[in-house]
């Protein structure tokens, strides 16, 4: 999936990732597409239920064969 800006947020614990993608996600332009990276498993119920609260779009979730977790979402 092609993406605007990556955020790489592994190795943080909740609620870091969270912050730094509310942060990253109030720079960039609606419509643009961010790539979040993280290692944390709770980061999962996490992203979508700030997808939800942000009215951002949740575009994808994917776990990794490095145990990492990949996030696509778009700015509302």
């Amino acid at each position: 999936m092609q993406f605007d800006r990556e955020l790489d947020a592994r190795g943080l614990n909740c609620p870091l990732p969270i912050l730094k993608t509310k942060k990253t996600l109030a720079e960039m332009q609606s419509g643009e597409v961010l790539r979040v990276l993280t290692t944390d498993p709770g980061s999962v119920p996490d992203f979508t239920a700030f997808a939800k609260q942000s009215g951002n779009e949740l575009l994808a979730v994917t776990e990794r064969d490095d145990k990492s977790f990949e996030f696509f979402l778009k700015r509302r």
